[in-house]
């Protein structure tokens, strides 16, 4: 059950209190509006840069009492440096070929999504996803969004899909919606792999932003993310750079 309030001139909603799937014992709430109309691109841009995050024509962001958990990432992509550990990772997949698809849903695609969920998150929201629900995912979108497929170029999986990528192009960055990948593949470090080629791919074009949703601290899901340095991290309504507490 939902119920509306009104903000100048765009609706929102707010969703009832649900079990939080990354912080055990905590509850999670979340504000919604649509993402409609000719405006759909300015107003997502204007949003994401707010914090929000985009599933189909929606766009989110947590609203949770007595949590404030959940922070929005973003790679300044200019200033990040690819080191040692990075270029290994890079250098592991370059036999991978990427290439870039229309948001439309494949049966391909599907196939690996459902391998990856119920290797890494079975007992996930998305763990019961269907076809027409992945489909739905890709292509009920109002503004600029495509798919990134990772292929294998060798050896006896050579044509096989490794790995994609669901990403909207903003007016300053690229912003991941959602990617999967073989879970067998564990040398390649996959997941990795696709955020670096993003942070490439959107230096590429001129970006200055890689947005990478929300970072948890003490949420081991969401610890990757933190990795991803310089790391630019949403607080008190300004993107600030992060600084890891070190003791």
């Amino acid at each position: 059950m939902t119920r509306p309030f009104l903000t100048k001139n765009l609706r929102f909603f707010l969703t009832a209190p649900s079990p939080c799937p990354y912080l055990p014992g905590r509850r999670e709430r979340k504000v919604f509006t649509a993402l409609d109309g000719l405006d759909a691109g300015s107003l997502h841009d204007a949003l994401t840069n707010s914090g929000f995050r985009r599933s189909q024509n929606i766009a989110y962001r947590p609203s949770c009492e007595a949590c404030d958990a959940c922070i929005s990432a973003r790679v300044p992509v200019e200033q990040f440096t690819f080191n040692r550990r990075w270029r290994k990772i890079m250098l592991r997949n370059a036999d991978l070929t990427r290439s870039l698809k229309p948001a439309q849903a494949t049966e391909e695609q599907f196939r690996l999504l459902r391998r990856y969920l119920s290797s890494r998150h079975a007992d996930g929201g998305m763990a019961e996803m269907t076809f027409h629900d992945y489909a739905a995912m890709v292509e009920e979108t109002a503004v600029h969004t495509h798919i990134v497929e990772y292929r294998y170029s060798d050896g006896p999986d050579r044509g096989q899909l490794a790995a994609a990528a669901l990403v909207d192009a903003l007016g300053d960055g690229l912003s991941m919606v959602y990617s999967y990948f073989s879970p067998e593949d564990r040398r390649r470090s996959l997941g990795v792999y696709t955020i670096l080629d993003h942070i490439q791919q959107a230096r590429a074009a001129g970006f200055s932003y890689l947005y990478l949703g929300y970072w948890i601290p003490g949420s081991e899901k969401m610890h990757y993310k933190s990795e991803f340095r310089p790391l630019e991290l949403l607080l008190g309504g300004e993107w600030r750079p992060y600084e890891p507490v070190t003791f």
